[in-house]
């Protein structure tokens, strides 16, 4: 992790003394809250709209002055900050960001756009950083340092690189071209004015540069004070990362801002190393960049300290509703066209079901009718079949008749509980151990029966296990691990409920029976999640609960996407955990069960290797034809030896 802060002190206009003891509040603020970097707004020294004022030199020596005092309040500790000022350099000025740490300044990054068009004249004081090529260097306080737009500060796994106000609006930002060769923490030091509607396309901006560049994107703009003969300014601090916001202050305040916020390096870069397309991309930028070295000043323990970014509990789900219904209309519409497409390349009109009154089996079934009306073909060639046995409680019996009758599929009924009887006698198995003989021969009968009823009709059989059991082996292997094709083998089973609700809520209204399948929806809902193999208690009631056995699935989902999303470590896992579950599971219940996904992880990977089709959805998939492959026999070892040191 890195710390980074945006800051937007209050200025006066040409009044260097003042801003200078203003930035250096803000400096004093970003240390206490552990930031490593700070970015402060364009020309924030002197102030942007000083107008022709950039003319006089007596404005010009104070800045340069004011370099130096900002210089000394960093000498104590190791922060880096990147400060807008006006500096000469030969016959011309340049707006630049001043980067210093330590009491020095490392670099300077002059603007390399120079806007000149509307309500902008900037080209009247300044001059482009294509006019600085010819000088590498520049005189600070009795030091020649790096100056120019080709600049890369280089600490290790961050590597900064500065865009300044218009250089983000271009088509092609210096910053991409930086992020090309290496940057992955882009900051922009502007002074943008407000506009109707322009905030809503800056913040886009921020988000599109910060996904398109894979990298941490930190905006400061300048704020109140600054001259509003003709222009307002409403100061913005926004953080962003990879195409997410991270944090965005208040516009229109009349006191300074901070906003902090904590990148995550080990994300952004693991996230170019698995796109091959941004590495081909880098090999065609040509432009040579200088770097240069930085050692920032060590990040907080995030043991003790509060980790400041959001780190969401349910990470496949979007927490804003609307967006939540949007996403599942979207996820739906994948599933549905992935098995209308395969239903019509196989020419054939019928499908199989099993049918169990859970949350995985309602989904499919729910996703085939509605297959079934986009193709306009007779819902009764949906054959649902419910096949109770030793462990299946009245409940989602129920359920599962109540609903198969409601959408008007062929509903049939075919009992386990002999065929299975029988085969314990035929392998010598005691019906009395309910070991996992017991509940694995239930699962393969019922899968048994499926396939060969298809056979019988001509039908294909639909699957309907989902990402979290496939990630546990949380399947028999060729029971209900196997099927024709599978609509859910990408949806996680915390996105799975909400993809069940968002049918319940979108239940058609032409529907006779459309009360009774919102109700019979919500019930399946309320229900614990069991494979009911095992019989249940002397209520009637669910006795084998996947979660009490395996653990809770909002564990499991989360280990899976840091896992297989950003390749992190148990160790990184386990800290983003214990911040995203406080309060709801102990660290050591937390431990328990990343250890267990791990270990079951890894040896159950035989299952995923020959894995039915089935569209993929999302960001993580399991497919071995897709986003995951593994090798069988990889061993555990590293992985649970971390988890134990924890």
């Amino acid at each position: 992790m890195m710390r980074v802060a945006s800051a937007v002190p209050s200025v006066n206009v040409a009044d260097v003394d003042f801003n200078v003891e203003k930035i250096g509040q803000c400096i004093e603020a970003a240390r206490k809250a552990g930031a490593q970097l700070l970015v402060l707004p364009e020309l924030c020294i002197t102030a942007y709209t000083c107008a022709d004022l950039f003319g006089n030199e007596l404005l010009l020596d104070a800045a340069e002055k004011g370099i130096q005092t900002l210089c000394e309040m960093t000498r104590d500790h190791g922060m880096m900050m990147i400060v807008g000022a006006p500096l000469r350099k030969g016959a011309s000025l340049f707006n630049c960001a001043v980067v210093m740490q330590n009491g020095h300044v490392l670099g300077v990054v002059p603007k390399t756009y120079i806007p000149n068009y509307k309500e902008f004249y900037e080209k009247r004081w300044f001059a482009g950083a294509h006019q600085a090529f010819s000088y590498p260097v520049i005189t600070i306080a009795g030091e020649d340092v790096p100056f120019g737009s080709d600049l890369i500060f280089d600490a290790g796994k961050a590597k900064i690189a500065i865009d300044v106000c218009e250089d983000l609006w271009t088509p092609i930002p210096p910053s991409t071209l930086a992020a090309l060769r290496g940057a992955n923490v882009l900051v922009n030091l502007s002074a943008s004015d407000e506009l109707v509607g322009k905030h809503e396309n800056l913040i886009d901006l921020v988000k599109h540069q910060s996904r398109q560049c894979i990298a941490a994107y930190v905006y400061s703009s300048a704020g109140y004070g600054e001259s509003s003969t003709d222009l307002v300014f409403a100061g913005n601090a926004v953080i962003a990362e990879n195409g997410e916001m991270l944090k965005e202050g208040e516009r229109f305040s009349l006191k300074a801002q901070l906003q902090v916020a904590d990148i995550d390096l080990d994300a952004l870069n693991n996230e170019r190393r698995v796109n091959g397309s941004f590495a081909d991309n880098a090999m065609r930028s040509m432009r040579p960049f200088r770097m240069v070295p930085v050692a920032l000043c060590e990040a907080p323990d995030y043991e003790t300290v509060d980790l400041l970014r959001p780190v969401r509990r349910l990470p496949f789900v979007p927490q804003e509703k609307s967006r939540l219904m949007s996403r599942c209309h979207e996820i739906v519409n994948i599933q549905t066209q992935g098995l209308m497409r395969r239903m019509e390349h196989t020419h054939i009109d019928k499908l199989v079901i099993g049918v169990s009154g859970g949350i995985d089996s309602t989904l499919a079934l729910m996703v085939a009718t509605r297959a079934y009306d986009r193709l306009g073909y007779d819902r009764k060639n949906i054959y649902g079949i419910t096949m109770p046995g030793f462990g299946t409680t009245d409940r989602t019996y129920n359920n599962a008749l109540e609903l198969m009758k409601a959408l008007g599929i062929t509903v049939k009924e075919i009992s386990i509980a002999a065929a299975v009887t029988q085969h314990f006698k035929d392998i010598e198995h005691d019906i009395a151990n309910h070991d996992v003989t017991y509940e694995n021969s239930q699962a393969r009968e019922r899968t048994q029966i499926l396939m060969d009823f298809a056979n019988k009709i001509n039908a294909l059989v639909l699957g309907t296990g989902d990402l979290s059991e496939l990630a546990l082996g949380w399947a028999t292997y060729n029971g209900d691990h196997m099927s024709m094709y599978n609509v859910n083998g990408s949806i996680p089973k915390t996105l799975a409920r909400h993809l069940v609700m968002w049918f319940a809520t979108e239940s058609e209204a032409s529907n006779p029976n459309s009360l009774v399948i919102h109700e019979t929806l919500l019930d399946v809902l309320e229900t614990p999640i069991s494979p009911e193999l095992t019989p249940a208690n002397e209520k009637g009631e669910i006795q084998q609960k996947t979660e009490d056995l395996v653990g809770p699935y909002e564990l499991h989902d989360f280990f899976l996407y840091y896992m297989l999303r950003y390749g992190y470590s148990p160790r990184k896992i386990f800290l983003l955990a214990n911040v995203a579950f406080k309060g709801s599971y102990d660290r050591a219940t937390i431990k328990k069960w990343l250890t267990k996904f791990m270990w079951r992880f890894f040896s159950q990977q035989f299952k995923r290797s020959c894995l039915p089709d089935g569209p993929k959805v999302g960001c993580v998939s399991l497919s071995p034809r897709g986003d995951w492959r593994m090798p069988s026999d990889a061993a555990a070892a590293l992985w649970v030896k971390e988890c134990d040191a924890l």
